[in-house]
């Protein structure tokens, strides 16, 4: 049986045409993964605050802990029902130092080379 399609010629608009599609993906590909390690170094720029590439596990409690210190509006360590967003409701008190313990936990499941730091890669994984 035949094919359907004919096959293109060697110098066959279809041919030029599935070659041009070939290349434009491939540099489509090769954009979105430089977007998206660049977007990962941006990523890692906003925790590391001491500008050494990797992040600390004081600079990710820091970074993590900037909303809890905007909602302790009393600066007392603790949120109470009372500094919450509407429509959250707690059924104890929040605790700065509990929030800490909890990205601790988080931190060291991202640290795969358990080397105490977070690179790029590590940060953005999924935990």
């Amino acid at each position: 049986m035949p094919p359907m399609y004919p096959r293109p010629s060697e110098g066959s608009a279809s041919l030029r045409l599935r070659h041009a599609c070939a290349v434009a993906a491939a540099l489509l590909s090769a954009s979105f993964a430089t977007q998206a390690q660049a977007s990962r170094s941006e990523y890692l720029g906003w925790f590391d605050t001491d500008g050494d590439g990797r992040v600390s596990l004081a600079e990710y409690q820091d970074y993590l802990s900037q909303g809890f210190h905007a909602m302790d509006r009393n600066g007392d360590g603790v949120l109470s029902a009372s500094e919450m967003p509407a429509g959250v409701r707690l059924r104890t008190a929040t605790t700065l130092e509990s929030r800490r313990r909890a990205l601790t936990r988080m931190f060291d499941r991202l640290d795969l080379d358990n080397d105490g730091y977070l690179d790029a890669n590590e940060l953005t994984a999924v935990p």
